[in-house]
């Protein structure tokens, strides 16, 4: 394609906190290696995402230089998704997923079938959802879906054949999320994806990856650069708040962890903070570990970084929204730019790419 796409002009909107623009930094700008390899990209095509532990650290690194080129280019030129339609299907509240995604379809090009919630759907009327799998097979390319219930995803895929992308099952995993999460730290700090580059981060976990997905996904995609973490420490209400099975994968990956009550004592040591508190629970939301709250006054290492997957209660103050300390605003903004290139991978589009994106062989 030959035809010349100019600078994404959206980003004038997602400008960082006053004196921190290295919370969102000109993306383009910050890879030793610019050139994506388009052969690490093309093992998505055709590919469900129900985990974190679907990405190799590879497709991750690939993936954020992937992402970092949409965000820096009116990509909606190259029209990558024409002919290509999305159906996303949210079974439980959202917000800010459900937008993204919808964003990241539209400004691509692409088609939308928008389920906002289950209620309009037949599961109204008991129908399963293997049956609805079954149906959307006629309907679209790929499905993107959140359910309340953590079996969801393996229930409609006994009728689905399309790709599909679990945007959240229940107390299971968001792994979209996580990519979104981590396209913001590395932005922070490119030196995760440099194998040549000395980094050892301390991370915390303000939360319970055995019960809270977002925070799962998270813990499970910081594994994959093990080599740049120091140690993880889980600030958490429950005595076990990880269970065995994300136990053994900390073990297997050789970080050291330690699990703490003790919010004040870690702080001042960690320099990145991942919290939540919401987690779903059945039909209902609960807010766990809701006693742990930062606020301007928190004693935060100096350049330590927050990350919150957002809704947000009275556990991240909005006093912190205009500190250095703020990334989560940036990790809500790259979320739309993380998933177009996540969807241009997995419905084999990539051959849409303009010049002006780096990709060989």
């Amino acid at each position: 394609m030959n035809r010349k796409i100019g600078p994404n002009q959206s980003q004038r909107f997602t400008k960082p906190p006053e004196d921190s623009e290295q919370l969102n930094p000109e993306p383009l700008k910050l890879f030793k290696n610019k050139e994506i390899r388009e052969q690490v990209l093309l093992g998505l095509h055709q590919k469900s995402v129900l985990s974190a532990n679907d990405f190799s650290a590879e497709q991750i690194t690939e993936l954020v230089k992937f992402a970092a080129s949409l965000e820096s280019l009116e990509i909606s030129k190259a029209h990558p998704l024409d002919g290509k339609i999305a159906i996303t299907a949210f079974f439980e509240a959202s917000t800010r997923t459900r937008c993204s995604f919808e964003s990241a379809v539209l400004r691509l090009d692409g088609k939308i079938i928008s389920i906002p919630e289950g209620s309009t759907t037949g599961v109204k009327k008991g129908e399963s959802l293997e049956d609805v799998g079954e149906m959307f097979n006629a309907y679209g390319d790929l499905v993107i879906m959140r359910h309340t219930a953590t079996d969801a995803i393996a229930r409609i895929r006994q009728g689905l054949r399309l790709p599909i992308i679990n945007a959240g099952n229940g107390t299971g995993e968001h792994p979209t999320q996580a990519l979104a999460d981590w396209y913001a730290l590395i932005k922070w700090r490119p030196a995760l994806i440099d194998p040549d580059a000395a980094l050892s981060l301390k991370l915390g976990i303000l939360g319970t990856p055995g019960s809270m997905r977002a925070v799962k996904s998270f813990l499970l995609m910081a594994l994959k650069f093990r080599d740049k973490i120091d140690s993880v420490t889980f600030i958490s209400e429950m005595a076990d708040p990880l269970g065995d099975e994300i136990k053994e994968a900390i073990r297997s990956a050789g970080i050291d962890y330690t699990v703490s009550n003790d919010m004040g004592k870690h702080l001042p040591e960690l320099d990145v903070i991942y919290m939540n508190s919401i987690v779903c629970v059945g039909e209902n939301y609960t807010a766990m570990d809701s006693s742990y709250k930062l606020n301007k006054d928190s004693p935060l290492k100096e350049g330590a970084v927050i990350l919150h997957p957002l809704a947000r209660l009275d556990e991240l103050d909005r006093s912190l929204d205009d500190s250095p300390h703020n990334l989560y605003f940036s990790q809500a903004h790259g979320a739309v730019f993380i998933r177009q290139a996540l969807l241009i991978c997995i419905l084999g589009r990539l051959n849409t790419m303009p010049r002006e994106v780096p990709l060989v062989p």
